[in-house]
């Protein structure tokens, strides 16, 4: 996907939204507010590919692991362990 090479403002939205539009459409486009990056405009086809290749893991807590998945991570520990007490 190409990176965003052309910028407008807020202003320049709400006074040429149709070109900025047709232009979102070829490639992503910067809007900036009080000169800042806020948003950008992007083709669905170019929103599509990122989100199908978004990270879709979830952080959590020991509590909230499931016990199948922490009984697993105690037998490799105790595993590694193992093999490490044995190659001493």
């Amino acid at each position: 996907m190409p990176n965003t090479d052309q910028t407008y403002s807020t202003s320049d939205l709400s006074r040429k939204s149709g070109d900025i539009i047709a232009e979102a459409l070829r490639h992503p486009v910067t809007i900036t507010q009080r000169n800042k990056p806020r948003l950008v405009l992007l083709n669905i086809e170019d929103y599509r590919r990122l989100k199908a290749r978004a990270d879709t893991r979830h952080s959590g807590t020991i509590e909230t692991t499931p016990a199948t998945l922490l009984d697993e991570i105690e037998a490799a520990v105790d595993s590694y362990a193992e093999d490490d007490e044995a190659a001493r």
